[in-house]
């Protein structure tokens, strides 16, 4: 699905793609990065960063599992342009309402959506 016209995310009730398949296949993209990029652990264990979406204006976020049962989830946004990882420490169900509301969250949405926030399938 698109966000905005900006951010993508994949789900696994789609008749096309495996979401299996595209996870490890971003996990394995981010195992590898450039030399002169800010890295993090990515992957599906605890402390690590799980890909879960793309922004047309080049940014990844993630959501980075809990170590332990008493600690939160957060999400991460690797900005593309300068090449480092911020964290909000919030949810998801936190983190995308304050993207739609506009909220600096790493992903900026005013020029994708200027007439508001709008869902659209791409299946």
């Amino acid at each position: 699905m698109r966000i905005n016209n900006q951010v993508r995310t994949t789900h696994p009730g789609v008749a096309h793609g495996n979401l299996g398949q595209l996870i490890r296949s971003d996990i394995e993209a981010w195992a590898h990065p450039p030399e002169d990029m800010a890295t993090q652990p990515v992957g599906t264990g605890p402390g690590e960063l799980f890909p879960w979406g793309s922004a047309a204006s080049g940014e990844t976020m993630f959501l980075r599992v809990p170590k332990g049962a008493s600690e939160a989830w957060s999400v991460f946004v690797h900005e593309s342009d300068e090449g480092e990882f911020l964290e909000y420490a919030m949810s998801f169900g936190d983190w995308m309402p304050a993207y739609v509301r506009g909220e600096d969250v790493g992903v900026c949405l005013r020029n994708f959506a200027p007439e508001g926030p709008f869902f659209q399938s791409i299946g």
